[in-house]
């Protein structure tokens, strides 16, 4: 049982996506710590309200709620920038892919299909003619 989980745990699988979580945390904080401390104050001061944490209906505080979903939208749409801003040098890393090559065997097979179809459209033109 042990070697089975040793085994499970080291493969690449697994390790990239722990590193992955890992890394999704911490960049988490970040994007968290860029909503609550840059992108809000700057939003307070274009329209003044930005805490919609202390509205409240009696006891049901729907104004957390609010301010929850507003971070929300705020932080997916962080990410989703940063995520577009990635792919856009990942395409301009990927290198046309090589071109195939072909082996010796099938390259002779493809010369002699293609006599075969020209021997054939001689003989055809001659039966015609």
């Amino acid at each position: 049982m042990w070697n089975e989980f040793k085994k499970f745990a080291m493969k690449g699988n697994v390790i990239d996506l722990a590193v992955g979580v890992i890394i999704g945390a911490a960049f988490g904080k970040i994007v968290s710590s860029l909503v609550a401390d840059i992108i809000m104050p700057l939003i307070g001061m274009i329209i003044g309200v930005v805490d919609f944490s202390d509205l409240a209906y009696g006891k049901l505080k729907y104004g957390q709620f609010i301010q929850t979903i507003v971070d929300f939208l705020i932080i997916s749409f962080s990410i989703f920038l940063f995520v577009k801003f990635i792919t856009r040098f990942k395409k301009k890393e990927e290198a046309a892919p090589a071109p195939v090559k072909v082996d010796r065997s099938e390259e002779l097979l493809a010369e002699i299909r293609d006599l075969l179809k020209e021997e054939k459209e001689i003989l055809r033109k001659n039966e015609t003619s």
